[in-house]
């Protein structure tokens, strides 16, 4: 004779079905998530690029320790804060001019791009900085002059250690600030 009853049985048997079906539902959720999160990743690895700022050379856009969101793309109008590789580092500058431009700046620091002052309201204040180049100076083709909004302090596109970017050189335009909270939003 048996020790259990049917009535027994069949509620064992209901209980395992219920362990079962919750194992199931606790193991899908995870599956889900763990392809959500892959998705995340490479959605930020491929178009969105996160980024960590440091140094100065941004100030006072952007402060050393933001983390920043680049978006993927090749076409920048001035005064569009872009990020490239620059000796194995990202460098985080501001595009000034594009290919084929004239770019000139006086001893106080003002910069004229094709003989037209550039209107720069992000800057605290302007200085002529480290410029080893002969201006006037003309954008080759397929590169973009930059200069960093802390002037005096930037190693840019008026050094020739780092020159015009290449767009092979180029992550993307820095869109928007993400961390700390205090700085979070949108770069001008």
């Amino acid at each position: 004779m048996s020790e259990y009853s049917s009535k027994e049985y069949l509620e064992e048997i209901n209980r395992l079905k219920q362990q079962n079906s919750s194992s199931r539902i606790t193991l899908y959720a995870a599956c889900a998530l763990a392809i959500i999160a892959a998705a995340i990743v490479l959605i930020t690895i491929a178009f969105l690029p996160v980024l960590r700022i440091y140094g100065t050379s941004m100030s006072p856009t952007l402060s050393e320790g933001d983390y920043v969101i680049a978006k993927k793309g090749s076409e920048f109008a001035p005064g569009d804060i872009v990020a490239f590789y620059y000796n194995n580092k990202i460098l985080v500058k501001r595009v000034i001019a594009n290919e084929g431009d004239w770019v000139n700046i006086d001893d106080q620091g003002n910069v004229y791009v094709n003989n037209v002052l550039v209107e720069e309201p992000y800057l605290q204040e302007k200085a002529y900085g480290e410029c080893n180049i002969t201006l006037p100076y003309q954008v080759p083709e397929d590169r973009i002059f930059v200069m960093g909004d802390y002037r005096s302090a930037s190693v840019d596109s008026r050094s020739t250690s780092v020159g015009c970017v290449a767009d092979e050189q180029i992550i993307g335009r820095i869109i928007s600030t993400i961390w700390p909270l205090k700085h979070f939003g949108r770069v001008k």
